[in-house]
């Protein structure tokens, strides 16, 4: 019987099989849902800025926009 592994010990080898497995698929969970959560959070951020730009410059008078001074 060399090279075979007992019963209880295929059983044994699978159980932290099942327990390495669900670690790993719990912190992939939480690691994609941290992400996500990031991404959409920056993606609002730069939206805000995006909008805070265009309305500075729909503020800003034609003429300065064209770099000539008012005389």
């Amino acid at each position: 019987m060399a090279g075979q592994i007992s019963k209880s010990d295929q059983i044994k080898q699978f159980k932290e099989f099942l327990r390495t497995y669900n670690e790993f698929t719990e912190t992939m969970t939480c690691s994609d849902h941290c992400l996500q959560k990031h991404l959409k959070t920056a993606h609002r951020i730069s939206m805000r800025c995006i909008c805070h730009i265009w309305q500075n410059i729909s503020t800003v008078p034609a003429a300065d926009l064209s770099g000539k001074t008012p005389h």
